[in-house]
């Protein structure tokens, strides 16, 4: 189910019960429409909403954070792929295989990270032949034999650089897929739905009323999509842009 379904269908779902509050007023016994009773009511839902406000917020912020580290490690993956590329370019003419391999594996992360921004057909995300490509670009190098002082320091930065991309290449992959807890989202909405009837208790019947409620379970409908957006960086509207790598995979097809 996508993010936007989800969204509408939260939206919905709040939007009912602030309606079927308003429906279900004129039905209550004269006893339960006290303002003693509406008071008591005020206070409980108070305290409703003050931690629903504070858990929707976090998780939002906890959403933000995944989606910005998500960002940052593709812009180090982007800057190790570069710095790697240079590196051996500089060792000389026996590294010209190796820097092969990181082109290929390069082309292969846009495609299946960003199928949309890869020229050629959709694989599927880290396959184990093309994770493997980089694995065997640090085996090449450890299996390079410097022949001078300066070889064997570009070599050790090479290998350096080779790891840590290895390390940040699973740092991207485990922030593929969304985060978030399904009880916890449910149990956030449960509470809006519930604030929402509250408000239908109180609240006169007209349209302004109406239109107030939907507006409201849009927002936070919108807000829902939000945060399972951002909970999966690589994915959806609101992704992770492709760039630094387009322009790193640029770099090393020079």
């Amino acid at each position: 189910m996508s993010d936007v379904v989800v969204g509408l269908l939260v939206a919905a779902f709040v939007f009912a019960g602030g309606m079927g509050s308003l429906l279900l007023y004129p039905l209550l016994p004269d006893h339960h429409l006290t303002s003693e009773t509406r008071d008591a009511v005020r206070v409980g839902i108070g305290m409703v909403s003050i931690l629903t406000t504070l858990v929707l917020g976090l998780l939002i912020a906890s959403a933000k954070g995944t989606l910005d580290r998500a960002d940052q490690q593709v812009r180090s993956y982007a800057a190790d792929l570069i710095l790697l590329d240079e590196t051996l370019r500089d060792y000389g003419a026996e590294a010209v295989p190796v820097r092969r391999m990181l082109l290929q594996y390069t082309e292969n992360v846009l495609r299946t990270t960003w199928p949309a921004k890869a020229p050629s057909e959709v694989q599927p995300l880290e396959s184990k032949e093309f994770g493997a490509l980089l694995d065997q670009t640090m085996r090449a190098i450890l299996a390079l034999t410097p022949t001078n002082d300066g070889q064997l320091w570009l070599r050790n930065q090479a290998l350096g650089v080779a790891a840590n991309l290895i390390h940040t290449r699973w740092l991207v992959l485990v922030s593929e897929a969304g985060a978030i807890s399904p009880v916890l989202l449910g149990i956030m909405i449960a509470w809006i739905f519930i604030i929402f009837a509250s408000f239908g208790l109180n609240a006169p019947r007209n349209a302004t009323v109406v239109a107030t409620f939907l507006l409201c379970a849009l927002l936070i409908g919108a807000a829902i999509f939000l945060i399972l957006e951002m909970f999966a960086p690589f994915s959806g509207f609101i992704a992770v842009s492709a760039v630094p790598m387009q322009n790193a995979f640029a770099h090393l097809s020079q």
